[in-house]
């Protein structure tokens, strides 16, 4: 097999090219916190008590044990008695003690930001709305109040004028298991957003919820916006900072790749493990469909260890390695692919000894093509998109691109004495 695939592996020269983002000024978190809650502490709703769940997600989020830090001191300041709650859904093995490890692993601990970290998966079911049922986490239900914090962004799986933020994160993040299990399944028949949207809306009525905090990161992830919202404006500055973070969100410079090289996938890098807004492919039937980009063939390197197992997306894939392979976590990643209703996304693809053969095997399966025209894109992952590879074959689509710079050096794919190739990114 080694033979008969990479005996006459000929690969063409990339060049370095850099994406000249119009990159917003990042801002300090605690600063901007302390501002915007000079804003909205009189015109927050009166808690019946003192105890307030600061509910946190699974997200990589840059400045997140800041955020939470720094809304946890405002909310002791007033005299309450804050502590943190995972809103992630199922992720972290769909229990406690793994959403806690969760969100250790992303700096929000009881050390770091100075109060309690508790979890549960239990949930409060807290009637339907438009034939949907709600369900709340039964830690958040007993607080006095509730508090979220997110990232605002696009979403992997539906469009709609609000997508990954604070009234997804009260539908699916609060609902736990039960909730995320549910609301995927009913997404197979009924519009995903509006699902989500009504749930959404109907528990930030329903609990007892204060504020939200949204994020909006730069190109280069550093936190750019910061809102904090309260009830009655959230919808709308939610819809407001999409459109901000749709703008900052990088993409691919090639609407038409043969085969896309990832270094490394990971639930740290996109819910999805790997981003479809980024890559254009989609798994499951539910799913947004996207035209753009065209991607032939996807050969993903790595997992990383911030995953902790979960190879959700690697479905995305056609060609992979068996180090992935081997790190891969089945029960976390058949818990999140069966709770998300699309076991697609964790089918595991080729998993060829080495890249040179992996790549052969890839580039067997394309069109006809020349080394002068065939489109091989190579990236460290879907979430770092500043600096990239790119063949011959794609850089004439580029020279009139005036917010890319092809660096003048042609460069080699070059592989070490195992056959695994030798990343420069």
């Amino acid at each position: 097999m080694k033979a008969f695939l990479t005996g006459n592996l000929t690969l063409p020269s990339m060049r370095m090219i850099r994406q000249l983002f119009n990159v917003p000024p990042k801002i300090d978190v605690s600063v901007e916190i302390d501002r915007q809650w000079g804003r909205i502490k009189d015109a927050m709703r009166s808690p019946d008590g003192k105890d307030i769940a600061v509910g946190v997600g699974s997200r990589g989020i840059a400045n997140l044990a800041e955020a939470v830090r720094a809304v946890v001191a405002k909310l002791k300041e007033a005299g309450f008695k804050p502590f943190i709650i995972p809103a992630m859904g199922s992720h972290g093995g769909a229990t406690g003690d793994g959403q806690i490890s969760v969100l250790e692993a992303l700096g929000v601990t009881e050390k770091n930001v100075g109060v309690p970290v508790r979890a549960t998966m239990e949930v409060v079911s807290l009637g339907e709305v438009n034939g949907i049922p709600i369900f709340l986490d039964k830690l958040a239900h007993r607080a006095a109040g509730l508090v979220l914090i997110n990232r605002i962004k696009p979403h992997t799986d539906f469009a709609g004028p609000t997508q990954s933020g604070i009234i997804k994160m009260m539908a699916i993040g609060l609902g736990n298991q039960i909730g995320a299990e549910h609301y995927h399944r009913l997404s197979v028949v009924r519009n995903m957003y509006e699902i989500i949207s009504n749930a959404g809306k109907a528990v930030m009525k329903r609990a007892k919820f204060l504020f939200g905090v949204g994020l909006v990161e730069n190109q280069i992830h550093q936190t750019a916006v910061l809102r904090m919202m309260l009830p009655d404006e959230l919808e709308a500055k939610e819809i407001e900072l999409l459109e901000k973070a749709r703008i900052y969100m990088p993409k691919l410079p090639v609407k038409e790749i043969d085969l896309l090289i990832i270094d490394k996938m990971g639930k740290d890098i996109s819910g999805a493990g790997i981003d479809p807004i980024v890559t254009g492919r989609t798994n499951c039937v539910f799913m947004v469909k996207r035209s753009w980009p065209s991607i032939s063939r996807i050969f993903v390197r790595d997992l990383t260890e911030a995953s902790e197992g979960n190879a959700i997306g690697i479905g995305q894939a056609d060609v992979t390695s068996p180090r992935l392979v081997d790190k891969i976590d089945a029960e976390a990643t058949a818990i999140n692919c069966l709770t998300s209703c699309c076991p697609e996304d964790g089918k595991i693809p080729f998993a060829f000894q080495t890249d040179r053969e992996a790549i052969a095997a890839a580039l067997m399966t394309l069109r006809p093509y020349t080394l002068d025209d065939l489109r091989i894109v190579h990236i460290k992952s879907t979430l770092e998109l500043n600096n990239l590879l790119v063949s011959q074959g794609c850089r004439t689509y580029l020279e009139n691109e005036s917010e890319v710079y092809i660096e003048p050096e042609n460069i080699e794919l070059e592989f070490d004495a195992s056959g695994n190739l030798i990343s420069l990114l």
